[in-house]
């Protein structure tokens, strides 16, 4: 059986990977492709097989293969979906922005139909359960079989040896015991997202560093839409993080999330660590790019904060924080990451590939 892999466009990361590492270590004797972008490939196993994305060895590879496991839309043309192929959409987030046609902005129609077309191919999507599979249904008009059973990313977030797998990390980063990481991951801005457009950080990352002191540090992780945003240069205190091939060690690492919309907060709630959602366009972003698929005063699992300065004084008093919104993280995880136990992985390798 020839299994072909896809993740945000030639990356090894996300679902697929949990996925391919699982069915691997299974021993199940599969053949293995991915679709690799050049750029991230020293990311990938030595011993991995891959073929360049957006080539013709690429569109070869999806039409060989028995099994498609994929985070995202294949958006290639020539592409055809060969008989007796099976197609396993996994996605890459449970929806606070509305996506595809729940979007505030719904692209035009010759891109939608080409990710529709996508759409039609899939035989399951894997969904995070409860409420996230409901508006992943809507969101796509998906009416075909789901495995609902959480998202495989996250079991690492949960294994038996997470604390040791932390310690590599923040070693790795050169992160000293006692010292708070402080991880920054915003979304992109649709209206920013273009390569050359102006695209500010929306915070001072070496103001609030320095207002942090010696015992903490920032971690940096611009979405990967992002790459022309601008950034401080990485210093004792700033960690530009944005090349780390796995975004769950980075959770793993750090101590506390800020974020804005992304759906971050819902792999990190999985942690039990606080989350602090920085929001300084707001009503931009919620009136005229995407709006949401729930109230996000009322129903974070942290504190909604506008200002930098608010920022700032949550930041230093973490404990109280936590102790303030542990009500707010426990129901925020029971109606969205109730199904994340760290067994997502094997459910869905069972189901797919049974025995």
């Amino acid at each position: 059986m020839r299994v072909v892999w896809n993740s945000f466009n030639g990356r090894y990361s996300d679902n697929p990977r949990a996925l391919y590492e699982a069915l691997r270590a299974r021993g199940g004797g599969e053949e293995h492709v991915w679709l690799a972008d050049p750029r991230h490939a020293a990311a990938f196993p030595a011993d991995a097989v891959t073929v360049p994305i957006g080539t013709p060895a690429a569109v070869a590879a999806l039409e060989s293969a028995d099994v498609l496991v994929a985070n995202t839309h294949i958006q290639l043309d020539e592409w055809r979906k060969p008989p007796g192929a099976r197609y396993l959409q996994t996605w890459h987030g449970t929806p606070l922005k509305r996506i595809h046609r729940d979007a505030t902005s719904v692209p035009p129609d010759d891109v939608m139909a080409v990710l529709d077309d996508d759409i039609a191919r899939w035989d399951w999507l894997v969904t995070p359960g409860g409420e996230g599979t409901r508006l992943l249904r809507s969101a796509f008009g998906y009416t075909g079989a789901l495995l609902e059973i959480g998202y495989p990313r996250n079991d690492v977030l949960l294994a038996p040896d997470r604390d040791a797998h932390r310690a590599r990390v923040r070693a790795a980063l050169g992160i000293t015991e006692g010292t708070t990481a402080v991880l920054y991951a915003p979304t992109y801005r649709d209206d920013e997202a273009a390569p050359g457009a102006e695209a500010s950080l929306g915070l001072d990352v070496a103001a609030l560093a320095g207002r942090l002191g010696d015992d903490a540090v920032l971690l940096l992780r611009l979405h990967h839409y992002m790459g022309h945003q601008q950034r401080p240069a990485s210093s004792g205190r700033v960690r530009d993080v944005s090349g780390h091939p796995d975004i769950a060690e980075l959770y793993l690492a750090a101590d506390v999330l800020v974020t804005d919309y992304s759906s971050s907060m819902f792999d990190f709630a999985v942690t039990g660590k606080p989350i602090v959602l920085f929001t300084y366009d707001l009503e931009h972003y919620e009136g005229r790019l995407r709006g949401f698929t729930f109230d996000l005063r009322t129903g974070a699992p942290g504190p909604v904060v506008l200002d930098q300065g608010s920022l700032t004084e949550v930041l230093l008093d973490l404990p109280g924080v936590a102790a303030a919104h542990a009500d707010d993280h426990a129901r925020f995880v029971a109606r969205w990451c109730a199904l994340e136990d760290g067994h997502a992985s094997e459910r869905v390798v069972e189901a797919v590939w049974p025995g």
